[in-house]
């Protein structure tokens, strides 16, 4: 095979890389079960408290998780990574399956974590080395925009699928979500490694794990932009989703029927899909102008959500799920530019790690803002 055949044959393997990305992406987003698990741990008869108490296992699990996880994707290869995820989210679904108290269901929130985890920052970091190997990094934020998009539609549909996850069952529910990860899984192993995983001893794992650890801490402290840009994300886009969140409860308390809640979410949630491609057409604004446009429009809506009109609440959590990812695509596409392909995954995952942060921190302030109406 000549050169010109070999750099084709391997851009079509980079191009067949990024649609099994998507493909991931899509299956992973589209658990019935696990867009559903509140309401189908209450139909078990678990209390309020136990399915907040198992909500707050799995943030606890996922926040002393997150950067290890990534630190694990950088030294052992993204493949590894992605795999490890899809095995903990099938464990936790076949724990669910299995349960019949809150002592099975906690392990189960705790692997979902950590199958989060794997998979935060990893997927995003070999899509971006799997476009700059062949030479097409430029072209990250069309990535990103319709991973983005296809992520909210296909979450948006299993929220949409409730009521079907409730018919069918926790059971069946969950066995529907750990064959879809198998699916994922079978994905998984067709994606190359396009950055190969450095060749470690075992004797110096631990070590070549806090090297990672240490030059990351490094590029932080000496790249304040980097930093600037992960608060800022992390503030706009908690605050977007802590409005939607708390939607869920003001829309039936002002008067929209129990039937129209699962509609209204699911257009909300579209909100996200629409902001994943408008941003696209804003190549040209500067990071700290859509910064700007996102953090006040995201504040009108909270503002709009305190009027006691569902259809302007309704509004209100679209146009704030729309800035959410029009912020969230720019953000994402400007930190894979900036951060060493060495920390990539590490460094994502500091991302993920303030935005939890920043939602604990926001968390019950929303809560009494909303409460005192």
């Amino acid at each position: 095979m000549n050169t010109d055949g070999k750099r084709s044959f391997f851009m079509a393997k980079m191009k067949n890389q990024i649609r099994i990305l998507y493909m991931n992406t899509a299956l992973n987003a589209f658990q019935i079960a696990g867009a559903s698990w509140v309401a189908l741990l209450a139909t078990r008869g678990f209390t309020l408290v136990e399915i907040g108490f198992a909500e707050s296992v799995f943030h606890v699990a996922s926040l002393l998780f997150e950067v290890p996880s990534g630190v694990i994707s950088d030294v052992f290869g993204r493949k590894k990574s992605m795999a490890l995820s899809q095995c903990m989210t099938i464990l936790s679904a076949i724990l669910m399956i299995v349960s019949d108290s809150l002592a099975g269901v906690l392990p189960a929130m705790v692997f979902s974590a950590f199958g989060y985890n794997f998979a935060s920052g990893t997927r995003e970091a070999l899509a971006y080395e799997t476009l700059k190997a062949d030479g097409q990094e430029a072209s990250y934020d069309q990535y990103a925009s319709t991973d983005m998009m296809l992520y909210t539609f296909c979450n948006a549909m299993a929220t949409l699928c409730a009521g079907l996850a409730i018919l069918l069952g926790y059971r069946r529910a969950y066995l529907v979500d750990a064959v879809l990860g198998t699916l994922c899984l079978l994905l998984v192993f067709r994606l190359k490694e396009v950055r190969p995983a450095a060749a470690v001893q075992i004797g110096r794992i631990g070590q070549e794990i806090g090297r990672c650890f240490q030059e990351s801490w490094r590029f932080l402290l000496g790249n304040t932009k980097a930093l600037q840009l992960i608060f800022l994300n992390a503030a706009v886009g908690a605050a977007a989703t802590l409005l939607r969140f708390f939607l869920q409860a003001r829309l039936p308390e002002n008067g929209l029927p129990d039937a129209l809640l699962g509609p209204a979410l699911f257009f909300m949630g579209l909100g996200g899909a629409v902001g994943a491609k408008v941003i696209l057409l804003c190549r040209e604004w500067t990071y700290r102008k859509v910064c700007l446009v996102s953090g006040l429009a995201i504040a009108a809506c909270a503002l709009l959500c305190l009027l006691p009109v569902p259809a302007l609440m309704i509004v209100g959590g679209f146009t704030a799920a729309l800035f959410d990812n029009f912020l969230q695509v720019r953000s994402d596409v400007k930190l894979n530019k900036m951060v060493p392909a060495g920390q990539r995954a590490t460094l994502l995952s500091v991302s993920s790690l303030c935005f939890s942060c920043v939602m604990i921190v926001l968390s019950p302030l929303f809560g009494q803002m909303f409460s005192s109406l």
